[in-house]
């Protein structure tokens, strides 16, 4: 059984656009990682600002080890851009 990771984004004000072109380039790095079976960045219909990132994966173990690949220092630079903390959550299918 497969797994949905949810993530959801605030952009710091004046932002949107950054933080939608960073979570944009995380996308080919997410896709590359075992187990990940697809991702997508979703921009709120309503609310400027507001993200949405995708992710199914194979367990909740690759996408943890996903994680801990990740170039922290890319993360660093990119907390300018959020608004908010990112929250997130998995769910079954």
């Amino acid at each position: 059984m497969s797994i949905i990771r949810i993530n959801e984004f605030q952009a710091a004000v004046g932002k949107g656009e950054n933080l939608y072109s960073f979570l944009k380039s995380l996308v080919p790095y997410i896709s590359s990682c075992e187990g990940c079976l697809s991702c997508e960045v979703l921009k709120h219909s309503d609310k400027a600002g507001e993200f949405v990132v995708l992710e199914k994966w194979s367990s909740i173990e690759s996408h943890q080890k996903s994680l801990a690949g990740f170039p922290k220092e890319d993360m660093q630079a990119a907390m300018p851009l959020f608004g908010a903390p990112p929250k997130g959550a998995y769910y079954k299918n």
